[in-house]
């Protein structure tokens, strides 16, 4: 549990954008943002010579904002390795412990969980090859691991990284927070609005063709959706096969409907209302 508990963030450099150090209170781990740039002056910090996980942060080929995880007994030494061999990233977030505590199989365990959730959340393209293998470890440690991941994951997404957020929290959403379409073309579709914008339900259905005004921007959209199966054809029906998270109402009605679209007033609630009229 990460209740009452304070976060704190150190400069190394006195630089807001270069390195830097993150911590919680009351937690053994310890963290490290680092440029690309800047990993070669990691030198100065003997404690990333020990064991522990990590995660390259960039842009795959798609320019779809993409990471690696993985784990090494010597930290610094892997990161030397993948200046070399890895070019997609421009920074890297570490954990190790401050106490010097985890072992091999530990992080091991901890890459494993990491990569789970990052695949099942589905922000970032994930660029591991293979699966990370789950090693057999004690009931006790999985109980104090899980609490390290637990505390990871929600420093990660202090360092600017929702790697590891659900898109929506199903346990939030009321019947009356659901916004509804439908439309011409069988577009027929549920969402909700987040803190980051929109989200499109999964099985919703967006329109079958679009109007010849439709924006480039919006195709492209459109076919990248298809064509990554997150909207899949079946029975002639293009069905949203996963929550799709949009920037504003006006981008997921867009989509929805094969058209232009005021996302303010198209969106209603079950009683007919809209959202600008919510507002």
């Amino acid at each position: 549990m990460t209740f009452g508990k304070t976060i704190k963030m150190f400069l190394i450099d006195g630089d807001p954008s270069g390195r830097l150090t993150c911590e919680l209170s009351n937690w053994t781990g310890l963290a490290y943002r680092i440029p690309r740039t800047e990993v070669k002056k990691c030198a100065d910090r003997p404690n990333l010579n020990s064991t522990g996980v990590y995660m390259l942060f960039g842009r795959n080929e798609d320019d779809k904002e993409a990471v690696y995880i993985g784990e090494a007994e010597e930290v610094y030494e892997r990161l030397q390795y993948h200046l070399r061999e890895k070019d997609f990233w421009n920074e890297v977030i570490v954990f190790i412990s401050k106490d010097e505590n985890l072992n091999k199989a530990h992080i091991k365990y901890i890459e494993n969980k990491l990569y789970e959730r990052a695949k099942a959340t589905n922000r970032y393209f994930v660029m591991n090859g293979n699966i990370p293998p789950m090693p057999s470890i004690s009931e006790p440690d999985r109980a104090e691991m899980d609490e390290y991941i637990s505390n990871l994951m929600m420093m990660v997404n202090t360092l600017g990284h929702k790697l590891f957020e659900e898109i929506k929290d199903n346990a939030e959403i009321h019947e009356n927070d659901i916004f509804f379409i439908e439309a011409a073309r069988g577009a027929k579709a549920n969402g909700i609005q987040t803190q980051e914008g929109f989200v499109v339900l999964n099985g919703s259905k967006i329109a079958t063709d679009y109007v010849n005004s439709y924006s480039e921007r919006s195709i492209a959209k459109r076919n990248e959706l298809i064509q990554s199966e997150r909207v899949t054809v079946i029975n002639g029906e293009f069905i949203v096969m996963e929550d799709l998270l949009f920037t504003s109402p006006s981008a997921a009605a867009d989509i929805v409907m094969g058209r232009s679209a005021n996302g303010l007033t198209e969106w209603k609630n079950k009683f007919g209302r809209s959202l600008k009229e919510l507002q």
